[in-house]
Formats: C-alpha cells, sequence, structure tokens
C-alpha cells in the first residue's frame, strides 16, 4: 500500500471513532458491550480530538509531497480546532454543573486552543512574507 492509502485509511478510521465519541449513544454503548461513562464530557472530548487527527490525516494524505513529514502546521491547526470547537460547544449547551473556576478554566482551554489555530496560520503566513 503507499503512503497516501495508508493516510487516507488510518484518517478514515479516526473520523468515525471521533463521530461515535462525540456521539457516545447509550444504545451504541450496550450494542458494543464496552463501559458506559456517567457523563459524556470525556469521551466527546476524546471524540474531538480524534476528528481532528482524521482531518489532518486526510489533509496529509492529499498533500502533494512524498516525505513523510508528519501533519505539519494545516494538521495541528485541525486538531487545536476540533478538540476547541467540542470543548466549547459543551460550554454553551452541555448543561453542566459546573463551578465559576470550572468555567473559566475550560473557556481559557478553548480560547487557548482556537486561539492557536488562528494565530499559527497568520504568524506563518507573516514570516513567509518576510
Amino acid at each position: 500500500m503507499n503512503r497516501a492509502t495508508l493516510l487516507a485509511i488510518d484518517g478514515t478510521i479516526n473520523l468515525v471513532l471521533g463521530v461515535l465519541l462525540m456521539v457516545f449513544p447509550d444504545r451504541l454503548v450496550a450494542l458494543l458491550g464496552v463501559p458506559s461513562a456517567p457523563s459524556r464530557f470525556y469521551p466527546s472530548l476524546l471524540g474531538g480530538v480524534l476528528f481532528g487527527i482524521g482531518l489532518a490525516l486526510m489533509i496529509e494524505c492529499f498533500h502533494r509531497t512524498e516525505k513523510g513529514n508528519g501533519l505539519g502546521l494545516a494538521g495541528a491547526v485541525t486538531i487545536n480546532l476540533c478538540g476547541g470547537v467540542v470543548l466549547g460547544c459543551w460550554l454553551v449547551f452541555g448543561d453542566l454543573a459546573l463551578p465559576v473556576r470550572g468555567v473559566f478554566f475550560l473557556s481559557f482551554i478553548v480560547l487557548l486552543l482556537v486561539g492557536l489555530s488562528v494565530l499559527e496560520p497568520v504568524s506563518y503566513t507573516h514570516l513567509r512574507a518576510h
């Protein structure tokens, strides 16, 4: 198998697992016979990160170089953005019973991840221009 095929297979697996963990339906948990989680919070965060890894692998799959140079900036941005967006959705829509310090801490992580996702390409473009 060539590099692009392997990356596509790996990326697809990560995308599927990511979606399943983000949703983490009780019926699927029972069907698979895996332990349920008292809250869907952590499984969905892992799902967001796996989904980001899957997208990053797909980006690398379609990258035109044959060098195995890793996921690079596009991959890092994709993974950070997916993790940050899922965590942000939990904060906005998750009806979490968190103390104020928990909301501030998780909001800080969202801002950090999404901020890095915006700043990294901007700084990279700025550095290449000079």
